[in-house]
């Protein structure tokens, strides 16, 4: 029993980071449906630039909670730029294109973004730095540490955060009636470009937060790292229901807990035949199976249809 709780709190954290990481997809999605694969990619860059950052200040004599504050806030600043820069040259010129034109420009700006980060990072892992406590919290048997109490309360406060956004703030209201037609939006005054825009700057902090947690929780960093992290992020968006904020998290928490009970706890009881190695496979098979048995995902698809 104590295994079992162990691995559903690693579950309940990884997949905490793959919510993060889903809603920056599911914001996207829901504006412009435009799968942005480039995404995972953007969670890299936050974990180099925060590395970056805090190998930089690491003599500084600072404490570790405020070097981790720092290398967030630069994080956040730097894929928002980018975020913000690869919205407006690959995606915005083929915003009325067929709709495989933008997908495979996805593919390449995820493609190119790998090859920048190692050039300028070097392709070779980086360990990261401990930044806050590592004495773990004993819960009577399974344990808990720092770095993950922050990403279950980080996730639960962005969640709450961006529902208040989308449903409660003029700007969720612009960004509603430019998902539903932006054409008519623009008439009433909103600012079509502009809220594409915003949202993607939005899920680049997304990712810069996930970036810097995954970094924190697994103590390395490395220019290939982003893929796997956004392709489970996707499919926890879909798990979920794509453009369904709750749905993100849900799908995102129910995959991390796929994996870590299918690979943890089953790979004990198998004696190691379905051991960590196969995480991805149950994680993909419970994706086949929602959307065989529920196709709009477990809560959902909520992308407005356009006029």
């Amino acid at each position: 029993m104590e295994t079992l709780i162990q691995q559903i709190i690693n579950g309940l954290v990884l997949g905490s980071m793959y919510a993060l990481v889903a809603l920056g997809y599911t914001m996207v999605y829901g504006i412009i449906n435009l799968i942005n694969f480039a995404h995972g990619e953007i969670l890299m860059v936050g974990a180099m630039v925060s590395w970056t950052v805090v190998t930089f200040l690491a003599d500084a004599g600072l404490p570790g909670w405020a070097l981790m504050l720092i290398g967030l806030a630069v994080a956040i600043v730097v894929c928002a730029v980018l975020n913000y820069s690869v919205e407006k040259v690959a995606y915005r010129p083929l915003r009325n294109a067929p709709r495989l034109a933008p997908l495979i420009t996805a593919m390449g700006m995820s493609l190119l973004l790998q090859v920048l980060a190692m050039i300028i990072w070097k392709p070779n892992p980086k360990p990261f730095p401990l930044l806050l406590p590592t004495t773990p919290f004993d819960l009577g048997g399974p344990v808990i540490t720092v770095t993950q109490c922050l990403i279950l309360g980080l996730t639960v406060v962005i969640l709450a955060a961006l529902m208040y956004l989308v449903n409660h703030t003029k700007l969720g209201r612009a960004m509603r009636a430019t998902a539903e037609n932006p054409r008519v939006a623009g008439l009433m005054g909103v600012k079509p470009d502009f809220i594409i825009s915003t949202t993607f700057v939005i899920g680049a902090a997304l990712a810069a937060v996930a970036g810097l947690m995954w970094a924190a929780n697994y103590g390395t960093v490395q220019h290939t790292m982003g893929f796997m992290p956004g392709l489970k992020a996707f499919t926890a968006a879909v798990l979920g229901g794509i453009g369904n904020l709750a749905g993100a998290v849900v799908g995102g928490v129910l995959l991390g807990l796929i994996e870590a009970i299918g690979a943890g706890y089953l790979g004990d009881l198998t004696g190691g035949v379905l051991g960590s190695h196969y995480a991805d496979i149950f994680a993909f098979v419970a994706l086949i199976l929602v959307l065989t048995l529920r196709p709009s995902g477990l809560l959902g698809e909520r992308v407005a249809d356009r006029a």
